[in-house]
C-alpha cells in the first residue's frame, strides 16, 4: 500500500507522462489522486464513460461554424478510437506513439499556459502524443492534457459492478456535459426541450436571411478564388486543386496566394507537380492515391522540400501500383482500391507499408483462387481490424493481418453478395444524381452538394423528402447535405440529411 509522499522509481509512470524523470523523487499524490496508485485497470465501457467530459469538449458537432477545427477533431477522434480499440485487443504489442491534436472548447476552468490559446473563437488547440499501455493511464493522460478534471474516475473505478447491475437505469449525465455544451439539464426542462426540436422550415425561417447576407458578401472572394485556382492550375499544369474539407473562402484564397508566392520563387521546382492534384490538408506529403498534400500549418520551406522530393514519390507510387497488381493476381483478380471517403488519411509511405505487409502474408500462405475468378470485385485494406467484412457498397474490408484461410472462405461465400451490392450501388448512384439535378432545378439552387460522410442512400432519402417541400429561402443558395444544421461563414447552408419537418415532430 502506497501512502503519502514516497521516493519511488518514477520511471514506472513515465510511459504516461513524458515530463516525469526517473532521477527525481516526487510526491505522486500531488500528481494523481491516491486511488490511482493502487488501481491500474479500466474496462472499455468505463474508459468511454470516463472520457465523457473530453468528448463533449471536442465533439465535432460543436464546431459547425469552424470547419477546419471540426475536421481536425474528426480525424483525431478516429485515430484515438483505433488506439483505444488496440489497447483492448489481447496480445497486441505493436502499439506506436500516436500524436493527436484537438481543438477544445475553451472555459476559464480548463485554460492552461502550456497550451496554444484560441480564446477569440472560444476554443484552443491541444497537442499531445499517446504512448500509454493501458486504458486507465490513457484516460488520465488525455484528461490532464486537456486540463479536465479526473475526480469522477474514482467512482467509475470503484463502483463498476453496481454500475453494470444498474445499466438499464436512465443515464444521469455528468455536470461537465451541461457545462461544456451549454445544454439544459433534461431532468429540469425535458418537456421544453422536446417542444423546441428543430424543424427544417423553422430553421430556414430563422437563418435564411443571415445566409443570404453572408453569401452575398462572399461573392467577390468566390470569384477571386476561382481566378487564383485557374491561374495556378494553368501555371503549374495541375490536374486539380482541392481542399480536404470546406474551409472558408478567405482561408482558401490565402492558401492559394501562399502557393502563388512560392511558385514565383521556385517555379521550376513546383513544376514537378505537373499532372498532379494538389490538396490542402493537415500535413505535407503524398497521399495514398497520389495527391500532393500541402500542410496548411507548414512553412514554405517544407512545401519546397516536398516538391523537390516528388520524383522519388512518383517512383514509390509506381512500386505501389505494381504491388496492388500482385495482390490482385493472388486474389483471383480482385481489385485493390483506396476509398478516400471511407478510409483514414494515409501517406503514400504508410499505404505502401500496409500493402507490403499484406502481400508478404499472402505469399507465405498461398490462397488457391482461380485466376480471374474474382474480377469485378473490390477490396480495401485496413490496419485496425482483425476480421474481414463486406461493406454495403460492395467492397470487401480486408485486415492486413487477417488469417488467409479464413479470408478465402469469407470471400468465396460473400462473392455473389458483393456483386449484388456493387450493382445496387451503381443503380443508387444514378438515382442520386437524378434527384440532385431535380432538387437543384426545383429550388433554383446555385450549388447543391453533400459532405463525403453522407452516403448515397442517405442523400437519396433526403432529396426525395426535399422535393415534397416548398422552400423559397433556398433560391440562389449553396446547400450542403450534412449531419447538422449550420450557416457557414460564407453563406453555405448545411442541413442534416435526416432533417425533421413539422408533421414528423407532431
Amino acid at each position: 500500500m502506497i501512502n503519502g509522499c514516497l521516493g519511488i522509481d518514477v520511471h514506472i509512470y513515465s510511459e504516461m507522462f513524458c515530463h516525469l524523470r526517473p532521477v527525481r523523487r516526487l510526491c505522486l499524490e500531488k500528481i494523481f489522486p491516491h486511488w490511482f496508485l493502487s488501481s491500474r485497470t479500466l474496462s472499455g465501457a468505463e474508459a468511454v464513460n470516463a472520457l465523457r467530459p473530453f468528448y463533449f469538449a471536442v465533439h465535432p458537432d460543436f464546431f459547425g461554424q469552424h470547419p477546419r477545427e471540426r475536421e481536425v477533431n474528426e480525424n483525431s477522434l478516429k485515430r484515438l478510437s483505433v488506439y483505444l480499440e488496440n489497447l483492448q485487443k489481447p496480445g497486441f504489442r505493436s502499439l506506436k506513439p500516436t500524436p493527436l491534436t484537438f481543438y477544445v472548447r475553451e472555459t476559464e476552468q480548463n485554460s492552461s499556459e502550456g497550451q496554444e490559446p484560441f480564446s477569440t473563437s472560444g476554443f484552443r488547440a491541444v497537442k499531445f502524443t499517446l504512448h500509454t499501455r493501458d486504458l486507465l493511464s490513457t484516460v488520465l493522460y488525455i484528461l490532464n492534457s486537456c486540463s479536465l478534471s479526473v475526480e469522477h474516475i474514482q467512482s467509475l473505478n470503484t463502483n463498476v459492478h453496481s454500475a453494470k447491475r444498474m445499466s438499464d437505469r436512465p443515464i444521469k449525465w455528468d455536470k461537465s456535459y451541461y457545462y461544456f455544451t451549454g445544454f439544459k439539464d433534461p431532468h429540469e426542462d425535458l418537456e421544453q426541450v422536446s417542444r423546441m426540436e428543430t424543424t427544417l422550415t423553422s430553421w430556414l425561417d430563422n437563418n435564411g436571411k443571415s445566409a443570404v447576407k453572408k453569401l452575398k458578401n462572399s461573392l467577390p472572394l468566390r470569384k477571386e478564388l476561382e481566378r487564383l485556382k485557374d491561374d495556378l492550375s494553368h501555371q503549374l499544369q495541375l490536374s486539380d486543386i482541392r481542399w480536404q474539407r470546406s474551409w472558408g473562402i478567405a482561408h482558401r484564397c490565402s492558401q492559394l496566394h501562399s502557393l502563388g508566392r512560392l511558385a514565383q520563387q521556385n517555379l521550376e521546382t513546383l513544376k514537378n507537380a505537373k499532372g498532379c492534384t494538389i490538396i490542402f490538408t493537415d500535413r505535407s506529403g503524398m497521399s495514398a492515391v497520389g495527391h500532393v498534400m500541402l500542410g496548411t500549418m507548414d512553412v514554405h520551406h517544407h512545401w519546397t522540400k516536398l516538391f523537390e522530393r516528388l520524383p522519388s514519390y512518383f517512383d514509390l507510387q509506381r512500386r505501389l501500383m505494381l504491388l496492388e497488381d500482385q495482390i490482385s493476381y493472388l486474389l483471383g483478380g480482385m481489385q485493390v482500391v483506396y476509398i478516400e471517403e471511407l478510409q483514414p488519411v494515409l501517406t503514400l509511405e504508410e499505404y505502401y507499408s500496409l500493402l507490403d505487409v499484406f502481400y508478404n502474408r499472402l505469399l507465405k500462405n498461398r490462397i488457391p483462387f482461380h485466376p480471374r475468378s474474382l474480377r469485378g470485385l473490390q477490396m480495401i485494406l485496413n490496419s485496425d481490424r482483425y476480421a474481414p467484412s463486406l461493406h454495403e457498397l460492395g467492397h470487401f474490408n480486408i485486415p492486413s493481418l487477417c488469417d488467409p484461410a479464413n479470408l478465402q472462405w469469407f470471400i468465396l461465400t460473400k462473392a455473389q453478395q458483393a456483386r449484388d451490392n456493387m450493382k445496387r450501388k451503381e443503380e443508387l448512384k444514378v438515382i442520386e444524381n437524378e434527384l440532385i439535378q431535380a432538387s437543384t432545378k426545383k429550388f433554383s439552387l446555385e450549388k447543391f452538394y453533400k459532405e463525403p460522410s453522407v452516403s448515397s442512400k442517405q442523400m437519396v432519402d433526403c432529396c426525395k423528402r426535399l422535393l415534397e417541400q416548398s422552400l423559397p429561402y433556398l433560391k440562389g443558395m449553396h446547400l450542403c447535405i450534412s449531419h447538422f444544421y449550420s450557416v457557414m461563414q460564407d453563406g453555405d447552408l448545411c442541413i442534416p440529411w435526416n432533417w425533421k419537418d413539422g408533421e414528423a415532430i407532431k
